[in-house]
């Protein structure tokens, strides 16, 4: 279940990113000065995550400090306040994610360099085996991730996974007439803004569509909108959960 998925990884640190989240929306609209500026100020924050995803000390000498700097430069382009969480939660993940698929080419391509002829059978076995490995390390890490940045989405909306925990449905009926209604949600555009917007739910509006009662809703609403943030949030591994109930 996602909300004991989620038990685990309930402590994070609160931050204001405000300020660097404007200077990224300057960055957005052109500014090659701020865009500058956030390269360089930030420098040390990549160089943290790089050292975090390679488990060594990087810098600006090292390929990977420049494709930690790629991927800073693409989390400045693509973030997006209304759908992610804080900046730098969202530039970490996205320096993390390249870096370790370049160490995974890495990995491959260094081996497939030192093999004499006889042991390509046994080092592509082996190679088998420690990918394996490392794409169970990379998708743990990934979605403890996707965990940190929906619990900071969440509490947006002015809700915690303490709060899910408890007023998750405990019946397989009562879940699924709540999925039913955040689907309902999602299915139109309309109500899902406005649901976004406003951070709560348009239970006027959802009552003369769905044959339940308003209690029912209202009993069911912290778990409704928080299916709603995960069905609108970027976050492919947590949006497994809702495969089969939600529109695409």
């Amino acid at each position: 279940m996602l909300i004991t998925t989620f038990n685990g990884f309930m402590n994070r640190k609160n931050r204001d990113a405000a300020g660097v989240e404007e200077r990224v929306l300057l960055a957005q609209n052109g500014s090659e000065e701020e865009l500058d500026g956030l390269l360089r100020a930030y420098s040390p924050f990549m160089k943290k995550a790089a050292y975090l995803a390679c488990n060594r000390y990087i810098d600006e000498h090292d390929d990977e400090y420049s494709i930690a700097l790629g991927g800073f430069h693409e989390a400045v382009m693509k973030f997006d306040r209304s759908r992610d969480a804080s900046f730098m939660t969202f530039a970490h993940l996205v320096i993390r994610r390249k870096l370790i698929d370049h160490l995974r080419k890495e990995s491959r391509s260094g081996l497939a360099g030192h093999l004499a002829k006889g042991e390509e059978d046994a080092a592509a076995a082996a190679d088998a085996v420690s990918y394996t490995y490392f794409s169970e390390q990379q998708e743990a890490d990934a979605r403890r991730e996707e965990i940190q940045i929906y619990s900071e989405l969440l509490a947006g909306f002015g809700l915690s996974f303490s709060e899910l925990a408890e007023v998750s449905p405990k019946h397989a009926d009562a879940r699924k007439t709540a999925m039913d209604i955040a689907m309902i949600v999602c299915s139109s555009e309309e109500m899902e803004i406005e649901t976004l917007r406003k951070k709560r739910l348009p239970i006027r509006k959802i009552e003369k569509l769905v044959g339940v009662s308003r209690k029912t809703i209202e009993r069911h609403r912290k778990y409704i909108l928080a299916m709603v943030v995960l069905h609108h949030s970027d976050l492919p591994m947590l949006q497994e959960y809702l495969k089969g109930w939600m529109p695409e």
